[in-house]
């Protein structure tokens, strides 16, 4: 039988206060969907709102010479138009074998706190099941805890967009928080980056709170490499 992952898309669509587009970042999706899908492997999209979760059209823009989200892109429009909402999918937790959570900066200001997503992920890390994300999908990661309360990436090994790549970027200002500093600030977290800002960075760490195994990228030259993990989690 073939595994079942579940993709956590963003629903927030703007920078708070601000008119700036936000959302998911396509090359984010693109990329680990591919290696995914090509493997075999069923996957189902959820949103904290369910229905069309809004890609940030600056990705769209930025990748346009990246082959594989543009065809993305073009041909499986579906997958972000019509996402199962967060909620509907609780009940069906067991069903799945991994969990990732695709970047861009809309997590920064809703997957952050959404408790729906929060209590996913302690469900899937308490069965050792493999939580994932990449760029700034981590930062569903911050406020997530164990059972017994404590910081569930505690002690972990973690990485993710970093402060240089936000200022390069120009939206640290926008910024409710830097994520660098989010997951710095965990106790015994131990937050480590590319040699150079954009460089491709996958950590893979099997010995964090509860002993399944936590994958983190930290930008979108991250996206492949995180779907190569996510892979091998899973036995295939």
């Amino acid at each position: 039988m073939a595994p079942k992952v579940l993709i956590v898309l963003t629903s927030q669509n703007v920078i708070p206060n601000t008119d700036h587009q936000t959302g998911w970042y396509l090359p984010e999706f693109a990329h680990p969907w591919k290696i995914l899908h090509d493997a075999g492997v069923e996957l189902t999209v959820a949103s904290p709102k369910g229905g069309e979760a809004p890609l940030d059209p600056a990705s769209v823009e930025m990748f346009k010479q990246d082959e594989i989200a543009v065809n993305f892109h073009k041909n499986q429009e579906p997958l972000w138009k019509n996402t199962v909402r967060l909620a509907d999918i609780v009940p069906r937790a067991k069903e799945f074998d991994a969990i990732f959570y695709v970047g861009g900066h809309g997590p920064m200001f809703d997957l952050v706190s959404d408790p729906i997503s929060l209590s996913l992920i302690q469900t899937f890390a308490s069965a050792k099941k493999p939580v994932s994300a990449v760029c700034h999908g981590p930062i569903v990661f911050v406020n997530a805890t164990t059972p017994s309360g404590e910081p569930l990436l505690r002690d972990a090994t973690v990485t993710g967009f970093s402060n240089v790549e936000e200022d390069q970027a120009q939206l640290t200002k926008l910024m409710p928080f830097l994520l660098e500093d989010r997951l710095k600030a965990i106790p015994g977290t131990k937050y480590v980056k590319a040699d150079q800002p954009w460089g491709e960075k996958v950590v893979v760490d099997k010995t964090y709170q509860l002993g399944g195994v936590l994958i983190t990228g930290q930008n979108p030259a991250s996206a492949t490499g995180v779907g190569k993990e996510l892979l091998k989690a899973l036995g295939l």
